[in-house]
C-alpha cells in the first residue's frame, strides 16, 4: 500500500511540475512574443521628473547623473524590446530542458522512496504476518 501511496504522490508532483512548466511557458512565450508592441514606451524618459516635495532633498548632481543615465539606456532598451520576439523559440527549448530535468529528478525521488519502503519492510517495520519462533521439544 505503501508503495501506491508514494507514487501517487510522486505523479501528483509530475503532474503539478508540468503545468508549472506549461503555464510559465505559455506566459513568457506570450510576454516575449509582445514585446514588440512595447516599442516607443522609453520616448517618456527624457520627461521624467522627481516630485515636488523630494526634489529640495536630491542633489541636483545626482538628478542629472540619472537623467543622463536613462536617456543613454533609452536606445538599448528599444533594441531589445525590438529584437525579443526572436527570443520566443529558445525560450521554448529552454523550457523543456528544464521540465525534463525536473521531471528525470521527480522519477528519481519516487525510485528512492520505493527503495526505502522496501528496506523499511525488510527490516521487520512493515505491517505482514511475523514469523513465530521455533517451539521446542
Amino acid at each position: 500500500m505503501f508503495y501506491a501511496i508514494s507514487w501517487f504522490v510522486v505523479l501528483g508532483l509530475l503532474a503539478l511540475w508540468s503545468l508549472g512548466a506549461w503555464a510559465f511557458h505559455a506566459v513568457a512565450v506570450w510576454a516575449v512574443s509582445n514585446a514588440g508592441a512595447l516599442t516607443g514606451a522609453t520616448k517618456g524618459v527624457e520627461s521624467l521628473r522627481l516630485p515636488d516635495w523630494l526634489a529640495p532633498w536630491v542633489p541636483t548632481e545626482i538628478v542629472q547623473a540619472m537623467t543622463s543615465l536613462l536617456s543613454g539606456l533609452a536606445p538599448a532598451i528599444e533594441s531589445l524590446l525590438q529584437t525579443a520576439p526572436s527570443l520566443a523559440g529558445g525560450l521554448s527549448v529552454a523550457t523543456w530542458v528544464i521540465w525534463g530535468l525536473g521531471s528525470v529528478l521527480l522519477v528519481l525521488l519516487g525510485a528512492g522512496l520505493h527503495l526505502l519502503i522496501a528496506m523499511w519492510r525488510r527490516r521487520g517495520g512493515g505491517s505482514g504476518p511475523q514469523p513465530r519462533p521455533p517451539v521446542a521439544a
